[in-house]
């Protein structure tokens, strides 16, 4: 009997994460009773996290915002007063109507985090077709830097293929059975495998991926563009490379061969940690193996080296032949939907890119959003014009940008500030309107839409909203019709649904029951008309180099070749397999399993500074200071420690904004130093210094754990 016969529903996993796995969802008198992994599952094969498994929690919560809120006395004071939903559209289109008429639409900004769903590029359609060129995501530290790079490198985002076999698998920066990077989920990989694939990990942590790998290669966070070239010296030293690919498909090969001489695998050690020996072992491992994969996580993105680093992973597939080849990196191919040009309505704002903040810093082309970094500076500064006023939704930048005392300063300026969430948090309590938003499972949306990996995944309604809670999507539409020309905007929403299907032939009812749409599978598409670049090869350097400004070819700085002296170790973060960057702190059932914020040391590390498991540890860098607590494990470098990441105290009072500087990694990081290509602050291998906190005598210590305990 089907699932659906017995109560389950099938939808897909969305604002915990990007939402790959296919999940059945058991309901009844319009409450979530069970979650489970669908076994029919494109991507999951009835895998499901726990954070899917308890999702359903979220929509339950007691402290759920449930109506819109407007504020009362100050920023931050917690004084709220309860209006409808006409009042609050009515308000936000006046305050920025407003702002557009003294400043120009390019004054306000609109703010996404991560992408759940259409709702990412509905915000974009309404900037659009409101005037302003500022859309503000954090792409600088999460998929930009590798989409565009290899964009400009080989005309496409290379994407790992999991649905067919490899003979070696790398995970460089995937950690995939704990955290999936949009979509490519752990149990795709595992099963390759079982079945007789190779196992190499580059993790700086000891993972339980990296103890089943047959190579685990252990670099110093935010060296990963310098072990890149190191393999890419050997692999051209050694002539291992695809010479019949090589010589066909790929400009300035010469030049790279040449400029790779200078990264040695002995130099690059210094560098990266990771022995000479073993950095030759690895490189000669994936260029014998036909073919080989790389599946490439974004914290190699999450450094001011992050344009080198996807340059030098992109010529790595390249020379060894595994560009656009079953089982190795594929140009995915999409299924036939509406373009995103059309969607957005870019045809609206035909001097965008001229327009958006970073155009004046001279970021690399076909970036398409603001970089935090920028829009503070914009805001606090006027560089390069005022910004005045900003929407948010999905998004907690008081956590989650980089340098969390200017993003305060930031929030604070605003003329107004409206931010949609499901809950309030830090950054919530900072806004002049908090506007309750639907969340996962109740409402129709479609998942993976414009995010590159040549399918879109059915994501039906199975509840009603709780109270007076729109989907993001909803809100979108109607601030459209209030303070744009309404003809661009639907009665209904969900004909954005049937809009974004209709080339495909089909209606968004027989788009799930069909779960996903998947484009044709065609290989090798570069035999027909080259690749998308201005040679029409792989730029292993980049033709258009000089007249963008950029580097022809990645390059490795030693800026951490030795580290600071009052600095001694470096500190990084990891994603919890628990939560979605700063999100769902306040679900019950995995703030059990996590506690609180912890901060991981090899056991050597806690002896020489006479730190004991769940001692309250005080981590400090040229930034700033925080206070989280002990773990002691093997699997970490002695010369590194692992900070958590995104916590605040939801259980702490909102006139404290929940306790958001306390545990903060984003209190240690800094945006004085910026990547120029995407405007990318460091927030890997961070040089800094550790000290145990004594029980009582620290002001920001507070209460990190239940009872002060390790769990």
């Amino acid at each position: 009997m089907p699932e659906e016969d017995q109560g389950w529903i099938r939808t897909h996993c969305a604002r915990m994460d990007h939402g790959g796995c296919s999940l059945l969802v058991q309901v009844e008198n319009n409450r979530i009773v069970k979650i489970k992994g669908d076994p029919d599952g494109f991507l999951n094969r009835g895998y499901c996290c726990a954070k899917g498994r308890m999702s359903a929690e979220k929509l339950t919560h007691p402290q759920r915002l449930r109506y819109p809120l407007k504020r009362k006395g100050d920023r931050g004071e917690g004084r709220w007063e309860r209006i409808s939903w006409s009042e609050a559209i009515g308000e936000i289109s006046r305050q920025f109507t407003k702002i557009r008429e003294e400043e120009g639409a390019r004054a306000v900004a609109f703010c996404q985090g991560m992408p759940k769903g259409l709702e990412h590029f509905v915000l974009i359609r309404l900037a659009n077709i409101f005037g302003s060129p500022n859309v503000v995501a954090t792409q600088d530290v999460c998929h930009a830097p590798r989409e565009v790079s290899g964009v400009h490198t080989c005309g496409f985002y290379p994407v790992v293929d999991f649905h067919q076999k490899s003979e070696l698998m790398v995970l460089w920066a995937s950690n995939v059975t704990e955290t999936n990077e949009e979509g490519e989920i752990g149990a795709l990989a595992m099963e390759q495998v079982k079945n007789g694939t190779d196992l190499m990990v580059v993790d700086s942590r000891r993972t339980a991926l990296a103890r089943k790998a047959r190579y685990w290669l252990q670099p110093r966070p935010g060296s990963d563009h310098a072990l890149a070239l190191g393999m890419l010296h050997v692999i051209l030293a050694e002539n291992l490379y695809d010479a019949g690919f090589v010589e066909e498909w790929t400009h300035g090969f010469e030049q790279l061969a040449a400029h790779v001489k200078q990264y040695t695998p002995e130099r690059m050690s210094e560098v990266t940690w990771v022995p000479a020996s073993l950095i030759r072992e690895a490189a000669r491992a994936y260029a014998a193996a036909h073919p080989a994969a790389i599946q490439w996580g974004n914290p190699l993105e999450q450094n001011t080296n992050n344009f080198h680093t996807a340059r030098a992973v992109v010529s790595l597939m390249a020379v060894c032949g595994n560009l656009d080849i079953p089982g190795g990196n594929i140009q995915a191919n999409e299924p036939p939907l509406l373009g995103l040009g059309k969607f957005v309505r870019a045809d609206l704002i035909p001097d965008k890119r001229k327009e958006m903040i970073h155009a004046y810093h001279h970021t690399i082309p076909r970036l398409m959003t603001v970089p935090p970094a920028y829009f503070k500076k914009a805001v606090l500064e006027g560089i390069p014009y005022p910004v005045k006023g900003a929407y948010m939704q999905c998004t907690n930048p008081l956590l989650t940008y980089a340098d969390s005392r200017k993003t305060y300063e930031t929030l604070r300026k605003l003329d107004f500030l409206a931010v949609s969430d499901i809950f309030m948090t830090p950054t919530a309590a900072l806004a002049d309107m908090v506007l309750p938003a639907a969340t996962q499972f109740e409402f129709n949306d479609i998942g993976h839409y414009g995010l590159g990996h040549g399918y879109i995944l059915a994501r039906p309604k199975v509840v009603d909203p709780a109270g007076e809670c729109w989907p993001d999507i909803k809100i979108l539409n109607e601030l459209g019709k209030e303070m744009t020309p309404p003809e661009y905007w639907y009665e209904d929403y969900e004909t954005f649904l049937e809009d974004v299907l209709a080339p495909a032939g089909i209606t968004y009812d027989q788009f799930v029951q069909k779960g996903h749409l998947q484009g044709q599978e065609r290989y090798r598409k570069y035999l027909e008309k080259g690749f998308r670049t201005p040679t029409g090869k792989v730029e292993l350097a980049l033709s258009t180099a000089e007249k963008f400004g950029l580097s022809p070819l990645p390059v490795a700085e030693f800026l951490h070749e030795k580290e600071e002296k009052d600095f001694p170790l470096v500190v990084t973060s990891a994603k919890s397999p628990l939560y979605l960057h700063s999100s769902y702190r306040w679900v019950d059932g995995l703030r059990k399993r996590e506690g609180g914020p912890v901060v991981q040391m090899h056991p050597d590390t806690a002896a020489e500074y006479g730190i004991r498991e769940g001692d309250k540890v005080e981590i400090e860098t040229e930034n700033g200071s925080i206070v989280q607590v002990a773990r002691v494990l093997e699997e970490i470098h002695p010369r590194m420690i692992y900070a958590a990441y995104g916590w605040w105290f939801p259980e702490e009072p909102e006139q404290g904004l929940y306790g958001w500087e306390r545990s903060n990694f984003n209190m240690l990081t800094t945006t004085k130093a910026l990547g120029r290509e995407f405007g990318t602050p460091d927030l890997k291998g961070i040089p800094c210094r550790i000290r145990s906190v004594p029980a009582g005598n620290d002001e920001k210590e507070g209460a990190l754990l239940p009872n002060n305990e390790v769990e």
